[in-house]
């Protein structure tokens, strides 16, 4: 599925181009810039502006792959990206989870860390598991230590995070590196990786390009991923923010490729909007939706896989906003063939909150997703036309052999749902798909068990002191 044409396309391609080669990025980094210029950029250094020629532009770019891997450690949930394949996973960082118990909202802590990384292992289809949340209760020094432990310790899936400073991707590094069986296994099959940010509008600072830089030396994939919004640090309109966001996007992949040419990087995109009679956050809004979507378009004119954002929700509960919201933005950007997409799992309130119960909604959401992506299969067996045949006027179906052979891959068959009559209904309790999630996130806490082998545990906790229990 598109939004916009391909000449639509072509001229915001342009626009970020132009943008690129004449207004430029600000880089924070005298290091960088020396080794931008270096490599052929056009680089002010008084300035600190590099801008990026056409010609030099193609060239980086045509360094980057097109396809890669992000592997999961147990080999079963592989992500092939740039191979047609569209994968969900979760978002995060958050800084509150909502408590079903007490209906309100505290802060995250790293036990929360360990509960989503395993209900993301749990659920089928939320492909990857992204950090969830921030641990309030542990000491910033040892913040990414403990989240990729509790994380690689809760689920085989891979794992994305973001990091404050070289030294939090560092601990990363030497962490799954000891748990891959050393340096050149994580290499060679990284089960890890690294979410970089540009400070829209057109900045990166000294920070984001050493982690860059960190990550692609050591073969650590990465997005360094923009996230304008527009009306704010964007122009206030979906086509000029796009040009903006492309230009941001296209520049993270080109200087990963002078750091290292063939670096595993996705072209990053988290356009959003405000809501410009409030000036509100408006994650949830159709335009963030759909602009993720061109965001699909605009990656895919160069190749690159893409890393970008649905299931976002402005509501602050699992409700019928929530519901819509989400169901809209991950089928739309799903239907473009986005390769990656975040925050499509237990987000709530403008990106800034998690639920569990939403965790478990939303893989229902995407269970209808996927099915529909799937579309329908027509071949002679699924026609069924000599089945037809043999039931003919005034028939039944239920009990033919081509009925119980077809029924269990051709629908998609949702747990939360509510598909009882009502007086069962109401015999049962009056459930509903939040109350159902609910008992679901009870059962898989009862089932928990952690993933790593636990010689292993005491091996790593031996040698990295800084890991606390939950």
């Amino acid at each position: 599925m598109v939004l916009l044409s391909s000449e639509k396309i072509e001229k915001i391609d342009s626009a970020g181009r132009h943008i690129l080669e004449r207004v430029g990025l600000r880089i924070r980094n005298q290091t960088a810039l020396t080794r931008l210029k270096a490599a052929g950029a056009n680089v002010d250094l008084a300035d600190q502006r590099v801008r990026f020629d056409g010609e030099w532009l193609d060239e980086m770019l045509g360094k980057a792959p097109s396809r890669f891997v992000l592997y999961s450690r147990d080999g079963s949930n592989d992500l092939n990206l740039g191979a047609g394949h569209v994968y969900f996973g979760n978002g995060g960082r958050v800084f509150r989870v909502l408590d079903m118990g007490t209906g309100g909202y505290r802060a995250t802590l790293l036990r929360d860390v360990v509960h989503t990384a395993y209900l993301v292992n749990a659920l089928e289809n939320i492909r990857f598991y992204i950090i969830a949340c921030q641990a309030h209760d542990v000491p910033p020094p040892s913040y990414h230590l403990n989240d990729f432990f509790h994380a690689f310790n809760n689920t085989s899936k891979h794992v994305m995070g973001g990091c404050d400073n070289v030294e939090g991707v560092r601990q990363m590094w030497h962490l799954a590196s000891f748990i891959a069986g050393g340096e050149d296994q994580l290499r060679t099959r990284p089960f890890v990786s690294v979410i970089t940010n540009p400070i829209s509008p057109l900045t990166l600072d000294s920070t984001t390009l050493e982690i860059l830089e960190f990550c692609v030396a050591q073969g650590i994939p990465v997005t360094c991923a923009p996230a304008p919004i527009a009306g704010a640090t964007a122009p206030a309109t979906l086509a000029g923010t796009l040009a903006q966001m492309h230009a941001e996007s296209l520049a993270g992949v080109a200087i990963s490729q002078v750091f290292c040419p063939g670096a595993r990087v996705m072209y990053g995109a988290v356009p959003t909007a405000m809501d410009l009679r409030t000036m509100d956050l408006t994650m949830g809004s159709v335009e963030t939706a759909m602009m993720n979507t061109c965001a699909v378009q605009l990656a895919k004119v160069y190749g690159l896989p893409i890393y970008a954002s649905a299931g976002v929700t402005d509501a602050k509960i699992p409700d019928i906003q929530s519901g819509f919201e989400k169901g809209v933005s991950s089928l739309l950007v799903g239907m473009a063939g986005a390769d990656y997409v975040h925050l499509a799992a237990g987000i709530l309130d403008s990106g800034n909150s998690i639920s569990y119960e939403q965790f478990i909604i939303d893989n229902e959401i995407l269970g209808m997703v996927h099915r529909i992506l799937d579309g329908i299969n027509v071949d002679e067996d699924t026609l069924a036309v000599e089945c037809v045949k043999k039931v003919g006027p005034g028939g039944n179906y239920v009990m033919e052999d081509h009925t119980v052979q077809q029924m269990f891959h051709e629908f998609f068959y949702p747990t939360l749902t509510v598909r009882m009559n009502f007086d069962l209904w109401e015999d049962r309790g009056k459930p509903t798909p939040l109350t159902s999630a609910n008992e679901l996130v009870q059962k898989y806490r009862e089932d928990h068990q952690a993933v790593l082998d636990p010689e292993q545990v005491i091996e790593i906790k031996n040698r990295f002191p800084g890991i606390v229990n939950p």
